[in-house]
């Protein structure tokens, strides 16, 4: 990228938009999710034939994530991400006007591809960010996502409660996240290719240190899905719980891990990113050893925080650690975050999978086993440390030293 100052005031305020955008997205998320039993009703599927339309979602962003640097070669990070988080907030309503299963196979691929190619934009400015300010703030970026995120699923709750038509309900979000996206573009850095830069290939495999990288995502991934869609479903039929009880487990778990990740920048500038994981990676296996032996509902809950608190954070380092691992951030985080995607797809499907052939106790011994990954690998990510980063051949602009 070009060698153009930036003043440290536009940068801190690039980060606030660039936070803005993470709930955005988050927020298109959350909307979606609650209204899914009704675009099941509405296409007349079954169980089976609505999980295949969903799997379309992780093919379509895997497809679509490598075209995300070329995009922001073209035509500027602020424009690249101003257009592509459009086209994700508009995508929104795709799903709801499928009428069959093909067409929301089709829905699904549009919206992955455009849900994959803003989230690769929106990291790697993240991490731009990051480098300027020379401190941690992809944790609390993230931490704006899963805010989004918790917001978007209330209004899609609440519109669910008053039975109104998720076409209509998804409308009235996609307009109203479309603007607000739009809005909040106008801050972020507008960071272009310096002339004798090269493009980025359409497409390309991420470097090896993207898949070292993106196999401590993997664990994490796996680990936050497995808990998302089967701690109610633990409750309920491990502990017999009551269907509110089960249902405060998932929605604490979320929360819990959205406000770890807003305080852990905190940590990791104070700790650094491997101290940071690998003392995540051992709440995270205490957490799935009480889940495993927990006899009452409180021992299962109180597991399931854990396991938020432990794995919160590290999704967001290994974007950073992708980031400034190499010369080509956009490809690396492209890479890691294919990966991610991939966990997050097989997670529930396994975990339904090895509890169906022995027990749901197995199937969480299996998420705890992954967890150890946390601490253990934790190393692979010490490029996301201030004093570990490699500098990139391309300068994206350095902010003036405030010091004589």
């Amino acid at each position: 990228m070009s060698d153009v100052g930036f003043a440290r005031d536009d940068v801190r305020r690039a980060r606030y938009a660039v936070a803005a955008v993470f709930a955005v997205h988050g927020a298109v998320t959350g909307t979606f999710a609650t209204r899914v039993p009704w675009i099941q009703d509405h296409a007349s599927l079954g169980a089976g034939q609505l999980g295949f339309a969903l799997a379309f979602t992780a093919f379509g962003a895997s497809c679509a994530m490598p075209l995300a640097g070329r995009i922001s070669h073209r035509f500027g990070s602020r424009t690249a991400l101003r257009g592509l988080l459009a086209l994700w907030t508009l995508s929104l309503v795709l799903p709801s006007l499928a009428p069959n299963l093909y067409t929301l196979c089709l829905a699904m691929f549009t919206y992955g591809a455009s849900a994959g190619m803003a989230d690769v934009a929106m990291n790697a400015l993240g991490v731009e960010i990051e480098r300027l300010l020379d401190k941690s703030i992809m944790s609390g970026l993230h931490g704006m996502w899963s805010t989004g995120a918790l917001i978007g699923s209330a209004a899609g709750t609440l519109a669910a409660h008053l039975g109104s038509d998720a076409r209509l309900h998804f409308s009235l979000a996609s307009a109203v996240l479309t603007v607000l996206g739009l809005v909040a573009c106008t801050w972020v850095l507008d960071l272009q290719p310096a002339e004798d830069e090269e493009p980025p290939p359409r497409f390309a495999l991420p470097p090896r240190s993207a898949l070292l990288i993106g196999t401590v995502g993997f664990c994490a991934v796996f680990a936050e899905g497995a808990s998302l869609d089967w701690s109610a479903v633990f409750l309920r039929d491990r502990l017999d719980s009551s269907a509110g009880v089960a249902a405060a487990c998932t929605t604490g778990f979320m929360l819990t891990m959205a406000v770890a990740r807003i305080a852990g920048d905190a940590l990791v500038n104070r700790f650094g990113a491997v101290r940071t994981v690998r003392a995540g990676g051992i709440l995270a296996v205490l957490g799935g050893l009480l889940i495993v032996v927990a006899g009452h509902p409180a021992v299962a809950i109180g597991g399931f925080a854990l396991m938020g608190l432990g794995i919160a954070v590290v999704v967001p380092l290994c974007f950073a650690a992708a980031g400034h691992a190499g010369p080509n951030p956009s490809q690396a985080i492209a890479g890691v975050a294919t990966i991610t995607y991939t966990s997050g797809l097989i997670a529930p499907s396994l975990i339904g999978g090895v509890a169906q052939a022995t027990s749901l106790v197995v199937s969480f011994c299996v998420v705890t086993a992954l967890a150890c990954g946390l601490a253990v690998f934790a190393g692979v990510l010490r490029s996301a440390e201030r004093g570990g980063r490699t500098e990139v051949s391309r300068p994206a602009a350095a902010v003036p030293d405030p010091r004589p």
